[in-house]
Order: C-alpha cells, then structure tokens, then sequence
C-alpha cells in the first residue's frame, strides 16, 4: 500500500516551469509589458508622445487588460481634445469605475516613474503593435488548426474564413506613413515635367486608342476603372484590346483576371486579332495552307507579349489580392483587368449580409488594391435591365450599374460601351449613321471630362479601332470644366487596334455576360 501511494504521489509530481512559459502550451503569448509600462508614462509626461503613438496603438495592442483600460482612457481624453497627465487620466478612470481594477492611483503614478523620456516613444509603440499582431497570428492559427481538425468543416469556408481573418490583421495595424508637402510637391512636378515631355500627351498606361487616349491621358496609377455594358455590346472584347495594345505595342506587363471564359479561348481571341482571321474558322480548324502561314507570320509579337491570364472560377477578392500581390512582385505588372466583377465573391461568410453589401465590399477592395500596388485596376461590370426599358437611344447613365451604387461612388472612372446599332437605331440625334460605330461613354471621370469618345466597329470581325481622320465626329465634350471638341487637330495615324472575333450567340440573361454573340 505504501508503495502504491509512493507511485501515486510521483505521477502528481510535475517538473518546474521555467520563466517564460505556462503549464498549457509551455509558451507564454509575445509580450512587451515593460515597454507597455514606458509607453504609457510617457503618454502622461508629454503631450508630444500622445500624438507620436496615438496612431500606432489600439487598446487591444496592450498584453495586460489594466494597461488596455488605461490606454483606453487616454485615447477619449485626446478625442475630447483633453489635457492627459496623471490627474486627467486617473479622474477619467475613475469615472469609469474601472480606477481599482487597473492597481488605483499609486500604479498611475508608478507608470510615469518608469520612465525618463519620451523620445523613442514611437520605436516602443511599433513594437507594441508587433507583438500584438503576433499574438493575433497566433490566435488566427490556432482557430485555423483546430478548425483543420474538424471533419465537417467545409475547407474552401475555412480558406475563405482564413483569408478574412489575415486580411484584417493587416487591414487593422499596416498603415501607410504619411508624407511631407515638400516630397509631395517634387513627385507632383516630376509627373508634370513627364506629362509634358510625352508628345502623346499620355502619361499613364496608352489605351492603344487615340481619342480615349487624349482624354484619359492613358490608365492612372491607383485609379478603378468601372467599364460597363449590356450583354453583346463586346466588353470582353474591348478590355482584351486593351490588354493586347498595353502589352505588345508598349511591353506593359499586363494581369487579366477571367472569370467567365477559359485563358484558351481568350487566346484564340487573340490570336485571330493578330492574324486577322475569324475566331470561328480558329475554333473549326478550316484554314487554308496560306492562312496557317499568317498566323505564324503576325503572332510573334504576341507570344512575348507580357500578358498573364488567370481564368481561375469563382474567384474571390481576397485570391484576386493575393495573386495581384505575386504578380506585381514577380513581374511588375502595371495593369490588372478583371471580366467581369458580378462574377467575383466577397470571400467569407455573406449568409448574413445580402449581394449588394457584397458588391459593395468588393468594389471598395477592388480600390484598395489599386491604390496598394500603385497601378490601374479595370473591372468590367453588368447594367441592369433599365437600359433595355428605356426609349430612346436606350444611351446607360450612372444609375444602371447592377447591384450596387457603391460601384459608382468607388470609381474614379465609369465607361459605358453602347453601340446604338445592336438596337436598330440606325441614325443618332444628329442624324448621323449609326453603322459601325461605337461609343465609349465617360460617364464620371475624377480627374479629368466626361463625354463621348466614337470609335470604329467592324461587325463582322467585333474588333474596334480608331477613326481614321475625316471620320472622327467627336462632337464636344458635356463638360462644365472643359469644352473641347475631340474632332479638333486629330491625329491621322491609326493605333493598332484590337481584332477581337466573337461568335457564339449568347443573348439571353444578363446574369451570364458573353460578347460572343455578333454573326461574322
């Protein structure tokens, strides 16, 4: 018996723990509770220390709740435009009733003897922030884990939970720095001398289309684009023009997101431009030995063009992100296209919500990232049925963007592609004919005119181009700010245009857009 307790009081026997770990998981949480100590005397010796790190912290970035209480009190003093010494946070303490719970006012005084000056204050505040976001990874990981292990876990809801979760660790605790006027001043002057020595006048990235390209002066950097139509107005067939006309005829690195058709049949689409022979012809293999020649002959350019297709289903904002982020490190890509934005999720749980929060939440990421990785992001978008209602020249205006006016409100550009023919309005308001031509409507544009830009639409191919000089009537811009009529000094050469061949006739439902629906 004496042996069976001598067992018994061996197994209850646990070795020391050493310092700097717990009997659960042996690791204690990264913490900085000196520093924390430092940093909050400081914030009530000095008023230059408050607005140093009042950015930086969160009262969740402090590993002790008391230090959290205390911060907390300190950050509506400075929102009340408050003093905040030792006296000002103790009363605001203990107005809270929270004064004893954080060590009473012996501690507050404890804490500004802590510390001599405020000058690092900063330093110590992002270390603060850094050990609360690894303790925030640690969280995330763990719930990852235990989530991993559950069986009944649907893995693409745990992805999509996993992306949320990271996204908003960076989201809540990266920040931009801000910027002096001087540096500001000398980045603004360079772009004007820039501006100025471009003899085309573009000074982002070139369209390929001369008139477009006189308005917008090319895509901006950080800019969305909202570029938008009815379904067989040819919006696939316009951004790929786009695509082809930055990457091979100015080796602009290019990311084009497809979520409605396959990069193979984008390819062909292509590949007929260059040739300029029928997409349809591609598909059935009828070529004649002369025009397998050609294709050979004009692709060249188009195999080195830097274009990176992504026809990945489905896609949600927080893949399209990631994927925008590896693209831009490993290929400075400085135009991200996506077809079409009602295709793509939010990500996470929306059983909630409803799709126009959705919409609303994608279209303002969609922004974030343009902003982000500093280059333009055009996203492609459905109109709702209005415009098929509505008499007249059935012309889209703002508020027939589908789904969600946050659309509207995030862009910094809405263009509308409408082709007055597809509705057999053979002439327009002027009386001019309709036949062949395109007009690209600027609906809103942040920085710069809106108004009509016509280009050239050769239907039985579906490929736009230029106007050539003595067919370009522009007419004047709608334009409070500049009245300039585009016919004016246009320039005779002809950019490339895109040969984009769309076939299959798709016209039913605008949930599901296919430009492939003009007969050759």
């Amino acid at each position: 018996m004496a042996e069976t307790n001598k067992i018994s009081t061996r197994k209850r026997t646990k070795p020391a723990i050493p310092i700097g770990q717990n009997l659960e998981h042996g690791k204690l949480p990264p913490q900085a509770v000196d520093l924390e100590e430092a940093v909050l005397g400081a914030l009530m010796l000095e008023k230059e220390a408050v607005n140093a790190a009042i950015d930086i912290l969160q009262p969740k970035s402090f590993y002790k709740e008391g230090h959290q209480k205390i911060f907390s009190a300190i950050q509506d003093l400075f929102q009340r435009s408050e003093p905040v010494d030792i006296l000002t946070v103790t009363n605001e303490l203990k107005q809270r009733g929270e004064l004893d719970i954080i060590g009473g006012p012996y501690y507050i005084t404890q804490l500004t003897n802590r510390v001599a000056s405020a000058a690092n204050i900063e330093f110590h505040a992002r270390i603060i922030s850094q050990k609360y976001i690894q303790r925030e990874l640690i969280r995330i990981s763990s719930e990852i884990i235990t989530d991993a292990y559950d069986e009944t876990t649907d893995v693409f809801s745990l992805l999509d939970k996993a992306e949320t979760s990271l996204f908003s660790v960076a989201e809540g605790n990266i920040r931009k720095n801000y910027e002096t006027m001087s540096d500001l001043i000398r980045e603004s002057i360079k772009q004007i001398e820039e501006a100025k020595n471009q003899e085309s006048g573009v000074i982002g990235v070139a369209s390929g289309f001369t008139a477009l390209d006189r308005v917008t002066s090319g895509w901006q950097p950080s800019d969305l684009v909202i570029i938008a139509a009815r379904p067989a107005m040819g919006k696939t067939s316009y951004v790929l023009s786009l695509a082809r006309n930055a990457a091979v005829d100015f080796n602009i690195p290019v990311a084009f997101f497809s979520l409605e058709m396959s990069s193979v049949q984008l390819v062909t689409r292509l590949v007929s431009a260059e040739s300029e022979i029928s997409s349809e012809k591609l598909r059935s293999g009828n070529l004649r030995a002369d025009e397998i020649q050609q294709i050979h002959t004009k692709i060249d350019g188009l195999a080195e063009a830097p274009i990176f297709i992504d026809d990945t289903a489905g896609l949600s904002i927080f893949e399209l992100r990631a994927k925008a982020r590896r693209l831009k490190s490993q290929h400075d890509i400085q135009l991200l296209i996506i077809d079409y934005l009602q295709l793509m999720t939010g990500g996470g749980d929306n059983k909630n919500g409803n799709r126009e929060q959705e919409i609303s939440m994608i279209s303002r990421s969609l922004k974030s990232i343009a902003k982000e990785l500093n280059i333009p992001v055009l996203a492609l978008s459905q109109l709702s049925r209005a415009v098929e209602t509505r008499g007249g020249d059935k012309r889209p205006q703002l508020s027939d963007l589908r789904e969600s006016g946050s659309i509207e409100q995030d862009a910094d550009m809405v263009q509308f592609i409408h082709r007055a023919e597809y509705y057999g309005l053979t002439e327009d308001e002027d009386g001019n004919s309709t036949t062949g031509m395109a007009t690209i409507i600027i609906a809103k544009h942040r920085n710069g005119s809106v108004g009509d830009v016509k280009l050239k639409f050769v239907n039985h191919l579906a490929k736009f181009q230029d106007f050539e000089q003595g067919n370009n009537d522009f007419g004047d811009f709608d334009n409070t700010n500049a009245n300039m009529p585009l016919g004016e000094d246009f320039d005779a050469a002809v950019t490339k245009p895109s040969k984009m061949n769309d076939t299959e006739d798709d016209n039913f439902d605008y949930g599901m857009d296919d430009d492939d629906d003009t007969p050759f």
